[in-house]
């Protein structure tokens, strides 16, 4: 199993602030005879007992020294947890969960690509308030 990322609990908080309960943490996904790791898996309860919309979500710093380094591995790690998900969990939407100071990258022409050519659903929060700012797409 990987470390945490230096964002784990701020990003957990700020789930749990926004009305998610935390299921898993970290979510497992069996591929054949090898385990992978989501960062956390959660869940929105619609009333007391019916369950509602249940997402995975990974974290990601980007605190390397090249952005695009950053994007390459994330996009990448996303995309094998999507193609896992899509045939485990086809109701469970992954998220990939950014930093508010990165964000602005998803503003930007290679920002608009990425979201939409994989589909890429991204959740963006700031750190130090633990909150969740916005939800892409």
């Amino acid at each position: 199993m990987a470390a945490k990322d230096i964002y784990h609990g701020d990003v957990r908080r700020a789930l749990v602030k926004d009305g998610w309960t935390i299921t898993d943490d970290p979510f497992r996904l069996r591929w054949g005879k090898k385990d992978y790791y989501v960062d956390l898996g959660a869940e929105e309860l619609i009333a007391a007992e019916m369950p509602g919309r249940r997402i995975a979500v990974e974290i990601k710093s980007f605190v390397g020294p090249s952005i695009v380094d950053d994007m390459e591995k994330a996009l990448g790690q996303y995309m094998i947890y999507r193609s896992i998900l899509k045939r485990r969990q086809p109701d469970r939407e992954l998220f990939l969960a950014i930093p508010n100071s990165i964000a602005k990258q998803f503003d930007e022409p290679l920002g608009h690509l990425l979201l939409e050519d994989y589909d890429l659903r991204v959740v963006v929060f700031h750190p130090k308030k633990k909150e969740i700012i916005r939800w892409l797409p």
